[in-house]
């Protein structure tokens, strides 16, 4: 029995054709994420943990897809990193020039965000299966400062930089009900270089006719950086949690 449901499955699958949007569609979503951020940053010599403090941030996206088979589908997302930490120094700290001394209490502030601009096919896209790729643009910028806890030494430094990233997607339809099962994510390998930001979670179906679907969507997200001379910036971070969000469909 169970051999027949899977093959049933497959059968289904590899039967549906593959299809877009017949007319023009329209995805606005946003989410709320819980994360817990982890990690070193600093310069080549010197690296240190900033306790960084876990905080709820804000991304959303907007995109477009169509029926034509030779252009790709576009997808434009944009996710805030912002968060702060302190540390005392158990050993001498570099960052932009500035030297600061074991034993010193130094505040740090991490204020990063990056706009994804993504293109991408659908693969497969029925009510069983849904599997989007393609490539991402992924533009990081923002502000990393440190400074003593008394505020007469600081030093800051820009990050700001335009990486490729391989994009994929993949949504999951459980027959008969209205929820899904989805994963997502972008990711990068090159050199010293690691990025990575990926989502899994499960959404389900408000409302669903012609003129509007809503989905509400529930799960867990994590971004990593780890970065050997960006701009001359090192960092091993990791920002993970939970999220709920929504997404409209026109």
């Amino acid at each position: 029995m169970k051999k027949a449901a899977i093959a049933l499955t497959l059968t289904t699958l590899l039967s549906a054709s593959v299809q877009a949007d017949t007319l023009l569609g329209v995805y606005f979503g946003g989410q709320v994420w819980d994360n817990e951020a982890e990690g070193v940053f600093g310069e080549s010599t010197t690296q240190s943990d900033f306790n960084l403090k876990d905080e709820q941030q804000g991304s959303f996206f907007v995109a477009v897809e169509h029926p034509l088979p030779f252009l790709p589908n576009v997808k434009l997302a944009h996710t805030s990193l912002d968060t702060d930490g302190n540390t005392t120094l158990t050993t001498d700290f570099e960052f932009n020039d500035q030297t600061f001394t074991a034993n010193t209490s130094v505040d740090a502030v991490f204020d990063v965000s990056y706009n994804d601009y993504t293109f991408y096919y659908e693969l497969f896209d029925n009510d069983l299966l849904t599997f989007d790729f393609g490539l991402t643009a992924r533009d990081l910028d923002g502000d990393v400062k440190v400074a003593d806890t008394g505020n007469t030494q600081s030093a800051s430094r820009s990050v700001s930089e335009i990486v490729p990233m391989v994009y994929s997607s993949a949504i999951i339809g459980l027959p008969f009900t209205d929820w899904n099962l989805f994963a997502e994510g972008n990711y990068l390998t090159f050199d010293d270089h690691t990025l990575y930001d990926y989502q899994v979670g499960v959404s389900y179906a408000l409302t669903e006719n012609f003129a509007l679907d809503v989905n509400l969507t529930a799960g867990y997200r994590a971004v990593k950086f780890e970065l050997d001379d960006l701009d001359d910036f090192y960092a091993d971070l990791e920002f993970k949690g939970l999220f709920a969000g929504v997404i409209m469909h026109f």
